[in-house]
């Protein structure tokens, strides 16, 4: 079983990243070939709160890597619940993990979801490498179908399973945008598509935080009934101001973060 660093885990969760959001790796090259460094300010992760997969599950990884729990988050129009990491060293990005509260939905949706759970081996979160490992269980496209009539969320994970949903890129860090309006005007221009769900940019600097997203790349999937077009992943983009105090705010807003989940809501699903 093999242990990795935190830089060459987060080097493989990036690889596995851009392997299924390419238009993630393109931004980022048009970042560098401006002379930025583009440095994460943070990673996410989805998950079911199965006792085998849920967030301490996933948490623990990270924080056998030097990571600490910080907070958590409940999203309840969405069923969910989360948790963020932080590094003591500031250049590591945050790590936000969140499960579906599976207990909260009809029954229907429960058994699709244990169907898929009961499928993972005992052994599979024995190392590191199972967060970007993909989908431990078969899927029909008419259970991904029925899924996300109740749950966006709860259908990507059946879909694509685990791996990163989002990185982030820290606009703080950025040195040629005057704030967040300008990368995302910088965005549009080459042709890429923002999440306009309660507006481009969810936050305020009142609030300390300031997030924009793309909406989800769309991939080809295997189903057990055939190959379709479903939505992927996505890339963040956060702006961070200082408390009161002058240090920087390192936490998340749970109204901003409610909306930038609906960037996998956008993409149209087709069958090959």
């Amino acid at each position: 079983m093999e242990n990795h660093t935190l830089s060459q885990l987060l080097d493989l969760l990036w690889n596995d990243y851009v392997e299924t959001n390419p238009p993630a790796q393109h931004i980022h090259d048009l970042f560098t070939s401006k002379g930025e460094k583009v440095i994460n300010d943070h990673v996410a992760f989805r998950t079911y709160n199965h006792p085998l997969i849920n967030v301490d599950v996933l948490g623990k990884v990270f924080t056998g890597l030097g990571y600490d729990e910080k907070a958590d988050y409940h999203f309840e129009k969405k069923k969910l619940y989360a948790k963020h990491y932080e590094h003591p060293n500031l250049e590591m990005p945050l790590i936000f993990i969140s499960q579906l509260k599976v207990e909260e939905f009809d029954e229907e949706t429960r058994e699709i979801i244990n169907g898929l759970t009961d499928q993972i081996s005992d052994d599979f979160t024995a190392g590191q490498s199972f967060i970007f490992s993909g989908r431990p269980w078969d899927i029909s496209y008419d259970q991904y179908q029925s899924l996300k009539k109740v749950s966006e969320y709860a259908a990507w994970m059946a879909a694509y399973g685990f791996r990163v949903n989002h990185f982030t890129v820290s606009i703080n860090h950025l040195t040629n945008y005057d704030g967040i309006h300008e990368v995302n005007q910088f965005l549009k221009g080459h042709g890429f598509l923002l999440n306009a769900a309660g507006g481009e940019v969810k936050g305020t600097p009142g609030d300390l935080l300031e997030q924009s997203s793309t909406i989800a790349y769309n991939k080809e999937v295997g189903f057990i009934d055939g190959r379709y077009v479903v939505p992927a992943c996505y890339y963040e983009f956060a702006r961070r101001y200082p408390k009161p105090n002058g240090d920087m705010f390192r936490g998340f807003i749970a109204g901003s973060a409610d909306k930038i989940f609906e960037s996998t809501d956008k993409g149209q699903d087709f069958k090959l």
